[in-house]
């Protein structure tokens, strides 16, 4: 069996380092990569870039809201045609990087804020998907499981990675607990791959209160910022192995 593991990385700034992108690279299957609007820039992204080619790590676009301060998880109300060209810009910025470096964008994750906002708004979603495609209708897709962003990606014609995550708690609806919770994040490594083995057996997202939301996952995402990111991913990656389920880059699973 196959799997994705994707994380959201390459969101230092300037001198401002964040994350701790060179040992959890080669844990992961797949990069989002942070292209300059909540974090990330020039030289950021390529040497994120630069890392991902180096490990075997297919690399995607990873847009958000024009939010350094808030680190792209504030709220943000736009017209959906300027949020379209919002992604098609961050999208274009990390392929033009990329091809100075010999990679590939091959997929497109939104961030944060845009990423939770999508989850539920048809035209936020929609906006993003056409952002997507207006930058090149082959990228994958990647859309929390159950939302609008996976219906938006499949009525475009585009392919759709469903994700789920490894280190964050589930409500009785299939979304994510919001961060103003103290248990909205899993930090503990050994329950980070107890839920991803559990989605994975079960086909099916395991809610805070034990209530099973049928699921189909593709990828499972880790958050790069968060400083148990590397021990929850090696965790992640052991139980894996062990049980005899590989984990591989994006457009290797959706070939």
């Amino acid at each position: 069996m196959q799997i994705n593991i994707n994380a959201d990385i390459g969101e230092s700034y300037g001198k401002f380092h964040v994350g701790n992108d060179a040992e959890l690279m080669p844990l992961i299957g797949s990069a989002n990569i942070a292209c300059g609007m909540h974090a990330g820039d020039p030289t950021i992204m390529v040497a994120t870039l630069k890392s991902a080619l180096a490990s075997g790590v297919s690399v995607g676009a990873h847009p958000g809201f024009n939010d350094v301060w808030g680190f792209g998880r504030r709220q943000i109300r736009m017209d959906a045609t300027d949020l379209e060209y919002l992604v098609t810009y961050q999208i274009g910025a990390l392929q033009a990087l990329a091809g100075m470096v010999g990679a590939k964008v091959t997929h497109v994750k939104p961030h944060g804020a845009l990423n939770n906002m999508a989850h539920d708004d048809e035209a936020y979603a929609m906006a993003v998907g056409r952002g997507i495609r207006a930058a090149d209708p082959n990228l994958i897709y990647v859309a929390n499981v159950g939302s609008e962003m996976m219906r938006a990606g499949e009525r475009l014609g585009l392919r759709v990675a469903n994700e789920a995550y490894v280190d964050r708690a589930y409500d009785d609806n299939g979304k994510m607990l919001s961060r103003e919770r103290a248990d909205a994040v899993i930090r503990d490594p050994a329950r980070a791959a107890e839920q991803v083995l559990r989605i994975i057996e079960e086909g099916a997202l395991i809610s805070l209160s034990g209530r099973r939301i049928p699921a189909k996952v593709h990828s499972f995402c880790v958050h790069g910022d968060e400083q148990t990111a590397v021990p929850v991913m090696k965790q992640v990656r052991t139980a894996l192995d062990e049980a005899g389920i590989e984990v591989v880059p994006l457009p290797v699973l959706l070939a």
